[in-house]
């Protein structure tokens, strides 16, 4: 082979590869300046434009079957059709992304917790993307196999036999399966999108990436929990801003029975009304239960718009009560009480003198009555023991 079909391959990539530069200052610098999108087109595909003009332009100026061998040429021609394959999949993939890029930037300059359409949108988005692209890159793949001759002999036998190789496939693609049909079913039904407010084997966390295979959950403290897709259909998961973003903030307090109810009421209610993080819809202040320990169970809730509200409202109920309490009521914090009681033969009223009646009380024990029966085990009367209070 000679010089020069190398010579006029190199001008015809050349050539095409300054057509695309052309393509791309234009979208950066004059389209882009009308049509702001276009600089989703230009990042999409710096690299494929560029390798797929490369490999149009060496296609057209490849040499004829008489410049070289037979072998030379047929190697030539394989080469190239799989090149060919190969880049423009890849530029039909990029441009493919930069369309839905700017779908998804419509989608996500609205995207707040409150917008659920636009979430459920961009989840579907996301998720139909990586589909067909998916499907195009296997497609792609089998283009690639097919140009073998042993492979393409291959074929019509596999054609014949596809039934019992569905089967196999299906049995050992069975877990990617499931995700990949869980993932869908996330997705068109509503029951989790990018950004909603989960809570996941525990963990407090927004839905960050929804894939075919894991859901990524960005965690409050920033970590990423990764989860498998076919978990979210398989067991509960908490969702907090699956029908609307409005949520309740609770603060439970347990107090001692001293505590003043009206009096925490109105000064939890002033605080409330006057917190920038209250949505105005409703709070309360109840006692809501007695704890096995002997304090009482004060529960405190107001509504919030969001999660953040909810957490910060939260914060500073629990915050400014507490002082508020230490402060004015400092006899309303939950206290232990312990009750001693002695035996009949054991009352040392010097002993009992070194504690305050509020804090421990001593029953008197009565006279034990003639002629009763003591007990071998622990010593103590049978009748007339001390009565506990």
């Amino acid at each position: 082979m000679s010089i020069t079909p190398w010579i006029v391959i190199g001008v015809a990539v050349t050539v095409s590869m300054t057509l695309v530069f052309v393509v791309h200052w234009l979208l950066t610098h004059q389209l882009g300046k009308v049509w702001p999108n276009a600089r989703y087109v230009v990042s999409r595909s710096a690299v494929t434009a560029y390798t797929a003009a490369a490999v149009v332009g060496a296609n057209l100026a490849l040499p004829d079957r008489d410049d070289v061998s037979w072998n030379t040429y047929q190697v030539i021609q394989h080469a190239m059709q799989i090149l060919m394959i190969g880049t423009l999949t890849a530029l039909g993939i990029s441009l493919a992304y930069a369309a839905t890029d700017m779908v998804l930037q419509r989608l996500s300059a609205k995207n707040g917790d409150a917008d659920r359409r636009a979430r459920r949108l961009q989840t579907q988005v996301r998720l139909l993307r990586r589909v067909i692209t998916s499907i195009i890159v296997v497609l792609a793949i089998a283009a690639i196999l097919f140009t073998f001759d042993a492979v393409r002999a291959l074929g019509a036998g596999l054609l014949a036999s596809a039934g019992v190789i569905g089967i196999v496939a299906g049995v050992a693609a069975q877990s990617t399966l499931s995700n990949l049909f869980a993932g869908l079913q996330l997705a068109f039904s509503d029951a989790l999108r990018i950004g909603d407010v989960v809570v996941v084997e525990g963990e407090w966390g927004r839905v960050e990436e929804l894939s075919l295979v894991n859901v990524t959950i960005k965690i409050w403290d920033e970590r990423r929990l990764v989860v498998p897709v076919a978990n979210f259909t398989t067991t509960s998961f908490e969702n907090w801003t699956k029908s609307g973003t409005n949520i309740t903030a609770k603060v439970v307090l347990p107090l001692d029975w001293e505590v003043p109810i009206s009096e925490l009421r109105e000064e939890a209610g002033l605080l409330i009304t006057g917190s920038k993080h209250w949505d105005g819809r409703s709070w309360s202040c109840q006692v809501v239960d007695i704890s096995g320990t002997g304090e009482i169970q004060v529960r405190v809730v107001a509504t919030a718009a969001d999660t953040g509200d909810q957490w910060n409202i939260a914060c500073e109920i629990r915050e400014h009560l507490i002082t508020w309490l230490a402060t004015n009521y400092p006899e309303s914090l939950p206290r232990s009480r312990t009750e001693f009681v002695t035996s009949a033969g054991n009352d040392d009223p010097d002993y009992a003198a070194q504690f305050p009646t509020s804090a421990f009380r001593r029953a008197a024990a009565p006279a034990a009555a003639p002629g009763t029966a003591h007990d071998s085990t622990n010593g103590s009367a049978q009748a007339g023991n001390p009565e506990e209070v």
